[in-house]
């Protein structure tokens, strides 16, 4: 690893813990074993390493999980719908750079307005975004009953974000999460899809 992503891992790390006005730059250099003055051989500053991070993640996330402007490959079953959902709620639970990332953003959200509009979009407004495209697509197919997508996508997302919060909040509840996540999603599709 290099010294660059040292930086940045540790720091998201102490974003998550302290929060972002609670992580010195110092504390930041502490944790990577470099000194403070050599931090800006990598970075203007702790808004650009803040900077990096997002872009990172934001990056990552939308190569794993997606969004609405990049739904992948759209379903052509049932059984591919909740497959390919309960892959995205796998990703966003397991992968240690999305949990960190959301860990620091929900706290931070009602410091920051900006740190507000991205967990709003991760946990509502932008996974709500790709659903409604991706069950405009099915019901277009006749897999889907003819219903308003953008509810069905609510419908179907939001009991997922309160599963994912509480395993964020109770890690030990995570494999009981997955499985209430895939038995709504399996309801969910039993009562909306034609097959």
């Amino acid at each position: 690893m290099t010294t660059r992503e040292r930086i940045l891992d540790e720091t998201l790390t102490l974003f998550a813990e302290n929060g972002y006005d609670g992580t010195s730059v110092e504390q930041i250099a502490e944790k990577v074993g470099i000194k403070a003055p050599s931090l800006y051989n990598h970075f203007k500053g702790k808004e650009d390493i803040l900077n990096a991070l997002i872009d990172m993640t934001e990056a990552r996330y939308e190569e794993f999980f997606g969004s609405d402007r990049h739904i992948g490959k759209l379903p052509e079953s049932k059984e591919e719908f909740i497959q390919a959902a309960i892959q995205k709620v796998a990703f966003t639970m397991r992968d240690p750079l999305i949990r960190k990332m959301r860990k620091f953003l929900v706290r931070e959200q009602f410091r920051n307005e900006r740190f507000a509009e991205i967990t709003t979009k991760h946990q509502l407004s932008g996974v709500q975004g790709m659903y409604k495209k991706i069950i405009e697509g099915m019901m277009s197919k006749g897999l889907f009953k003819a219903y308003d997508p953008e509810l069905l996508a609510t419908e179907v997302t939001a009991p997922v974000a309160l599963w994912v919060a509480k395993a964020d909040r109770q890690p030990q509840c995570g494999q009981e999460c997955m499985e209430n996540i895939e038995r709504h999603i399996r309801h969910f599709c039993d009562v909306y899809m034609t097959e």
